[in-house]
């Protein structure tokens, strides 16, 4: 009887123990749970109406951060193709919150572009950007509190479901890739395809699972046999089908419903890219452009290249420009030879169109021996696990962060500075942390 020998016997007798009274609470409030007197207003709701049913620019939340923070005045930033809904958007924050607003009119190329900088000179206290991800983590733009819309776009699931199904048979191994707006559709979709199918959504993080972006695609497994972009265009599919050669690509437009094989001449871009950075091995001087459109332009990146240009005795001058134009750099005869810290598409697509060498921080990384020339151009500029230092998101580059134990030392921070992406999306931001 091992062990019983400290234990009380069982008694017979009944003991009566008084219930505890039970504690009314009231009910749970989530932290980042919108309140329903903003969720339920009938006002907002009509207001809201103007505005296209399958677009989801999350007004309600909108509303709310504004009002949380008590904001003065919001910047509003939307990428062309949402730029008509921006005086609709504005006229319904400046009536169901305190603040006034300021509509952002520059272009805005992509998730690199969030222009905090230009918001704070304007006096905004609050920034919303629209239509792109977390690419720049909110804690990263000081003094200005941001929230990111991604602008989720309902579209006709079944239709692209049944694409696939057509074309595909039953065991083929599918990517599926999109922009941050189609994430939602693509992982539906993805979960009625996989009791028949192998589907993958391929992760690139700090992206979301399945989404891509123009100089960031994830390399895939051999066995793939079949890339699938769900959107309209073809810049972003353009980015995995250079990172993936050897797999077969394949555009779905959800609004024309039109599915589409696409082709990349390979040859033909490494060929020039090549050429480019053979001519710029031999440059006396070098022009540095550090990209001021938004947050392109990477200043440890620069830091990195101009280092590396020192350490060979090389000649360089650093130019900013928000957009970068060949008649712009004609203006520049003595420059033998060009690095832009901006876009890496500009070198791979228009570097043709420039009378000097125009190379991306990764071309240049070649040219300078800082790295060997890789067969498959990498698409990582602005992966966590990317290559190099010249990439914004190499480790090398990163600030340095409070440990957990450190920031629970600090205290808990405002809730308006926990990393806020779109509301209910069903795929996490990489600046979510999770």
């Amino acid at each position: 009887m091992f062990g019983r020998r400290n234990m009380a016997a069982p008694s017979s007798e009944l003991q009566l123990v008084p219930a505890k009274k039970p504690t009314v609470r009231g009910p749970r409030r989530v932290a980042n749970q919108i309140p329903d007197e903003i969720l339920q207003d009938p006002e907002i709701k009509e207001a809201i109406k103007v505005l296209p049913a399958n677009y989801n620019f999350e007004i309600h939340k909108t509303i709310w951060r504004v009002r949380q923070a008590k904001a003065k005045r919001v910047a509003l930033q939307l990428p062309e193709g949402l730029l008509m809904f921006a005086c609709v958007i504005a006229d319904i924050i400046e009536r169901f919150t305190e603040a006034d607003t300021v509509v952002m009119g520059d272009v805005t190329y992509g998730a690199c572009c969030v222009d905090d900088f230009t918001a704070r000179a304007l006096g905004a206290d609050f920034m919303v950007h629209y239509g792109h991800s977390c690419l720049i983590p909110i804690d990263a733009t000081a003094g200005i509190k941001m929230l990111y819309v991604f602008v989720d776009i309902q579209m006709d699931n079944a239709h692209f479901l049944d694409t696939i199904k057509f074309n595909f048979p039953p065991g083929h191994s599918l990517a599926l890739v999109s922009t941050i707006q189609f994430v939602a559709a693509l992982q539906a979709v993805s979960a009625a395809l996989k009791p028949e199918y192998d589907v993958l959504l391929p992760q690139c993080r700090p992206l979301s699972p399945g989404e891509i972006l123009g100089c960031t695609s994830p390399r895939l497994d051999r066995h793939v046999n079949a890339i699938i972009y769900l959107g309209d265009g073809r810049f972003h599919l353009e980015s995995i089908m250079i990172a993936n050669p050897e797999i077969p690509a394949y555009r779905y437009d959800p609004y024309s419903k039109v599915f589409s094989q696409e082709y990349y001449d390979h040859e033909a871009m490494i060929a020039l890219r090549r050429q480019a950075i053979e001519k710029a091995r031999s440059a006396e001087k070098w022009g540095l452009i550090l990209g001021t459109l938004g947050r392109q332009g990477s200043p440890k990146v620069q830091e990195h290249l101009q280092s590396r240009l020192q350490s060979l005795g090389k000649s360089f001058n650093i130019v900013l420009l928000s957009e970068i134009f060949p008649s712009k750099l004609d203006l520049m005869p003595d420059v033998d030879a060009w690095v832009q810290i901006a876009c890496p598409r500009l070198s791979i697509d228009w570097g043709t169109a420039f009378s000097k060498p125009l190379l991306s921080p990764y071309e240049a990384a070649v040219a300078l021996q800082d790295v060997d020339w890789k067969e498959i151009y990498p698409m990582d500029f602005y992966s966590n696990q990317s290559l190099g230092q010249w990439t914004p998101n190499h480790p090398d580059n990163q600030p340095v962060r409070p440990t957990r134990r450190q920031t629970q030392k600090q205290g808990p921070e405002p809730a308006l500075l926990t990393k806020q992406c779109g509301q209910n999306q069903s795929a996490p931001c990489g600046c979510q942390g999770k």
